[in-house]
This record gives structure tokens, sequence and C-alpha cells, in this order.
């Protein structure tokens, strides 16, 4: 194959965004969530198990996450999860407006 053959499209940084999900900026949410959770798990050497006897949550809960199973979670739910992994961390959210049909403007994803 030849260099022609290929067309380079550039992601709006939200790939459900990119493949019309209509859920597209809940589902963004919860994986950067997900993936916050997952890395301190990962930092502290954490088992499903031993997370889940630190704070409250089953073991399942965090394989699920492990396995990129987002869907029985709520945004408030994995909000929950880190807040009682990590008592020190901070959230926080933007909201831009944008005129109807217009895509997002580009910018990297920053761990929430």
């Amino acid at each position: 194959m030849t260099q022609e053959e290929f067309e380079l499209v550039r992601g709006s940084g939200n790939v459900f965004r990119d493949v019309d999900d209509p859920d597209a900026d809940l589902k963004q949410a919860k994986a950067i969530l997900a993936a916050q959770i997952i890395g301190i798990l990962d930092e502290r050497k954490l088992t499903a198990t031993k997370a889940a006897g630190l704070t409250g949550f089953a073991a399942a809960d965090f394989s699920r996450l492990r396995n990129a199973d987002l869907g029985r979670f709520t945004l408030d739910r994995l909000f929950k999860m880190i807040g009682a992994l990590d008592d020190n961390i901070e959230v926080s959210l933007q909201l831009v407006s944008r005129p109807a049909g217009q895509r997002p403007r580009q910018s990297p994803q920053e761990p929430v």
C-alpha cells in the first residue's frame, strides 16, 4: 500500500463523538474517571479485593473498571469510588458553550 491510499483524519479528542455516539460526552467522562481510578489502583498496587476492602465497593466493581465495562456505572458512583480511594483528589469539570452543530475545539484531554 502507498501513502496515497490513506486519509489522515484528526479526531476531536473524544472517540465516542468521532463515531457519532449519542452519549459521547457522558461516555468520555466515565472513561476518564475510570482511567484515573485504575491509575490509583496500579500506583498503589491494589488488587480488586484489596480496593474493595479499603473502599466498601465490591471487588467486582473494580474488575469491571479494569475491563472497561462501564455500562453499570454512573458518574456519581465513579466520583464516589475515586473519592473513597483518595480523599485528597480534586476533580474539575469545564463547560464550554458552542454554536449548535459545531464540533468541539481540539484540545488534549486532561486527567480529571
